[in-house]
């Protein structure tokens, strides 16, 4: 009787288990649907408190969510979120461009084309003002002492991109320059990469981006503004001041993101630019040494290099990107290993960097206290 008992309840216990389980899966997925409602709840009523619109994509303990506020395009009412949108990523798209160089960097290798960050861009640029002296790193940590501007008044002609690179070439040459080695943010660095990244392939910027990145992410909602789809559309931008809303609204034109290859002509959504930074450190695009590689050049003289901004012992990555003249917005802080953080892409701002900075971190704080930076 006794072996019988305990085999009865050993075949209630094991009956039992597929009950178990299941309501745990049921009880842990509610969980997290009444998580991601409130995150979705939060982000939006923060959104609106500041009178910002836009997208942001969290990232929570590695599961991403993307949340919309407002309009895109508040004339046809496509909100922001719409499949048919696509954002500009303005400065965000500089670290896609250093990790191409880092790529040809090891592709190179051995071969007569080989290159380093210490190779002079003479080879490439030799009519250039200071080329013999200016090196690859120097131009993705901003040390080359370009100085010269204007790179986003729109000049209102259509440029490819080898247009594009020969008037910053000339810009420079007319402009004055710094020290090499002082720190000057300045698009024109990250423009002569992308020509660098032409000579050396003997192909333009816009194959490299579609095979080196968008085919090996399996990117669908990426792409260079002229490659925009006509079922697709870019957002308008709009201003508020905090009284009223969707105010001198205005749009990026072909013409200005034309004069800027690889510093800020990409358009993509929040969901796959978080992709293409997973992208940079799990072997898709770059391996960890790769990123290591490309965010630790030893030009570095501040905390940037290779297109991001390391803080907190490396633990923490951070972009911002603008406009000069536009209302759009552009951040992007994650952890070191891509668990937690955002994408936040915003078209409706007051057109001042730290106040758009506040509104992502007050969603930072809520989805990791005390881990990220607030500028």
């Amino acid at each position: 009787m006794k072996h019988k008992f305990i085999t009865i309840v050993a075949s209630l216990v094991i009956a039992a288990s597929p009950l178990v389980t299941a309501t745990s899966q049921v009880s842990a997925a509610t969980a997290t649907n009444n998580k991601q409602t409130e995150m979705y709840n939060f982000v939006r009523d923060t959104f609106k408190k500041h009178n910002f619109r836009g997208i942001v994509t969290v990232v929570q303990n590695g599961v991403p969510q993307t949340i919309s506020y407002g309009y895109a395009w508040y004339g046809k009412r496509i909100g922001n979120g719409s499949s048919k949108i696509v954002y500009p990523t303005a400065s965000l798209q500089k670290v896609i461009t250093g990790a191409m160089i880092v790529q040809l960097i090891n592709e190179t290798k051995g071969t007569k084309d080989e290159f380093t960050q210490y190779t002079k861009i003479s080879r490439w640029y030799p009519n250039l003002k200071n080329a013999d002296n200016i090196t690859v790193g120097n131009l993705l940590t901003h040390t080359s002492g370009i100085m010269a501007t204007k790179t986003e008044i729109d000049r209102g002609y259509n440029y490819s991109e080898d247009n594009a690179i020969n008037w910053v070439v000339n810009n420079i040459n007319a402009s004055a320059s710094d020290i090499i080695g002082n720190y000057h943010y300045n698009n024109s660095n990250y423009i002569l990469l992308t020509g660098i990244i032409r000579q050396v392939t003997g192909k333009s910027y816009e194959d490299n981006l579609q095979t080196r990145i968008i085919d090996k992410l399996n990117l669908k909602n990426t792409y260079l503004y002229q490659n925009i789809p006509k079922k697709m559309t870019d957002p308008i931008s709009y201003y508020s001041n905090g009284s009223k809303n969707y105010q001198k609204a205005t749009y990026l034109k072909k013409s200005l993101v034309s004069q800027i290859p690889g510093a800020g002509n990409l358009f993509t959504t929040t969901a796959e630019y978080y992709k293409i930074q997973v992208g940079l450190t799990d072997g898709t695009v770059l391996n960890k040494d790769d990123f290591y590689y490309l965010t630790h050049l030893k030009s570095k003289v501040v905390n940037y290099s290779g297109g991001m901004y390391l803080y907190n012992n490396d633990n923490i990555r951070n972009a911002y990107g603008s406009f000069k003249g536009q209302h759009f917005g552009t951040w992007v802080q994650l952890t070191a290993d891509n668990q937690n953080g955002i994408v936040m892409f915003l078209n409706q701002t007051n057109d001042n960097e730290n106040d758009q900075k506040d509104v992502g971190y007050e969603i930072l704080k809520r989805i990791k206290p005390n881990t990220f930076v607030e500028r």
